[in-house]
């Protein structure tokens, strides 16, 4: 069976601005503490410690795939993180698609599979998403970098 892939996109979560900001933010404050503490307690290294860790995972976090969007063969799969199971949207149930804005609320964390008053999320970075309405009301609320090329791809899907 041939796949017939149009779209593929993979998000991380480090690449999320707040959450990095977050622990950087963190970090500052251990590496401040650390430079005010006395000099002699063992307390004083296990917050230059802490600063550097801080600092360590958000490079890791670089690197840890949350989401993994693919719309081929007629369908949209969802591809979650280590344990998460995929989730396939099939284009033959969707009755509408939109182009919206995530939400208006700067911190967001990243989410998947999130069911929430009859909708549900994947979301891990940015402030584009694509909203999806299938036969029985249920929506879908796609977060992506690329909005304008999927948001095509799926229109183009839908008039098949």
């Amino acid at each position: 069976m041939q796949e017939n892939t149009s779209f593929h996109e993979k998000q991380y979560l480090g690449y999320s601005k707040y959450s990095n900001l977050r622990r950087i933010i963190l970090a500052l404050f251990f590496f401040i503490a650390y430079y005010f503490s006395k000099p002699g307690l063992e307390s004083t290294n296990l917050l230059f410690y802490l600063g550097s860790g801080t600092l360590l995972l958000s490079g890791v976090l670089m690197y840890v795939l949350h989401l993994e969007t693919t719309l081929s063969n007629g369908s949209l799969i969802f591809d979650g993180l280590w344990t998460a199971r995929k989730v396939k949207v099939e284009m033959s149930s969707i009755v509408s698609v939109e182009q919206t804005i995530y939400s208006n609320i700067y911190v967001r964390r990243a989410v998947y599979n999130l069911h929430r008053k009859g909708r549900i999320h994947f979301y891990t970075r940015g402030k584009d998403a694509i909203l999806l309405t299938d036969k029985d009301g249920l929506e879908y609320v796609v977060g992506t970098q690329r909005p304008e090329e999927l948001f095509e791809l799926i229109k183009k899907e839908l008039e098949k």
